[in-house]
């Protein structure tokens, strides 16, 4: 199934989705929450009702007047306020070229264990606009990522176990602001400012039944859940990444383990997979440059329109929009000494 949340009455509004009609879930049954936030905590009795109402729906007995067109509705992020976000590094293609691109060799911890790292959940959007400061814009990036959501409550979850704590999964966009990233990376810390002003997620939320035609097995000596689905981007309607989730090499169940290790990991939790292969400008940018030393590089600008589409998932839109205030916290740096 699909969901979505929306906004009704100033307020976040969970909603199924069934042949592009929006159902309140109040008009599948009175006992269902209103919000993602909310389902997804009582997320083990509420599931199996919403799935049962698909079939009522298809067969007449919930009416289609109950609905409204799904573009008829202002859609958020599929989860409004995630209790965290975690990015992983799961796709070794990217991790490989982005390194081989600025003269690196591939680091052979990538095959030892999964990592990831925390970005800021309060930014977490959904389609429409992503607001930037003028330092977001400077070399402003896309990446193509998929993203599951955690529906239970868990500690020490063993990954052949994860697919019980896996609500669904929904498109993800890690705006990345690279000049300001580049900058703070020499400190070794990680990602901060270059990160933590937008990640995009939607349009829906999708579980996992729906997705079971699209399953495959995950890369050898690996363990969890994999799916066939063809993920690409487009930058003002013209097509600049394709990938696969299938080629994920560490699943999102090894990453639920490496994440949940001596921790607790909630409903409403969302685990990014990192960037496909080629999906995103600072890879393709290096890339043409290693075989064109005078290709102009891309960024995303003031006015672009981005779209993220992976098969089943639907497609996110977004669309670049400068803040208007000149500060800059790249120019404000102090001097050494």
């Amino acid at each position: 199934m699909k969901l979505i949340s929306y906004l009704k009455d100033g307020q976040d509004q969970l909603a199924l989705v069934v042949d592009e009609r929006v159902y309140d879930m109040e008009v599948l049954h009175p006992d269902l929450p209103s919000s993602m936030s909310m389902f997804l905590a009582y997320w083990e009795d509420v599931y199996p009702m919403v799935l049962g109402s698909i079939e009522l729906i298809k067969e007449g007995k919930i009416r289609r007047e109950k609905s409204v067109p799904l573009e008829s509705v202002t859609l958020l992020a599929p989860v409004p306020y995630p209790t965290s976000c975690r990015d992983g590094y799961a796709f070794r293609q990217h991790v490989a070229t982005a390194r081989s691109n600025r003269g690196a060799e591939m680091i052979p911890a990538f095959d030892e264990y999964p990592v990831f790292y925390f970005t800021n959940h309060h930014s977490i959007i959904g389609p429409g606009e992503v607001r930037c400061m003028p330092d977001h814009l400077r070399k402003l990036d896309f990446e193509l990522e998929a993203a599951i959501v955690i529906c239970k409550h868990g500690r020490n979850i063993k990954a052949e176990d994860a697919a019980a704590y896996i609500g669904g999964l929904m498109i993800m966009n890690d705006f990345s602001a690279r000049q300001l990233q580049t900058e703070e990376m020499l400190l070794n810390l990680g990602p901060a400012k270059g990160k933590d002003f937008a990640t995009a997620t939607g349009p829906y939320l999708v579980t996992l039944e729906e997705l079971e035609p699209f399953e495959i097995p995950p890369k050898e000596n690996h363990t969890g859940l994999s799916w066939n689905l063809k993920m690409t981007c487009k930058v003002n309607g013209i097509q600049v990444s394709e990938g696969n989730i299938g080629d994920m090499d560490w699943t999102f169940a090894e990453l639920i383990e490496r994440a949940s290790y001596g921790v607790d990991l909630y409903p409403g939790d969302i685990i990014g997979s990192g960037t496909v292969g080629t999906g995103c400008f600072l890879e393709l940018n290096g890339t043409r440059k290693l075989n064109n030393e005078n290709y102009e590089e891309q960024w995303l600008k003031e006015g672009d329109n981005i779209e993220l589409e992976l098969e089943g998932l639907g497609i996110l839109h977004n669309t670049i929009v400068a803040e208007n205030l000149d500060w800059s916290i790249l120019r404000s740096k102090k001097k050494a000494g």
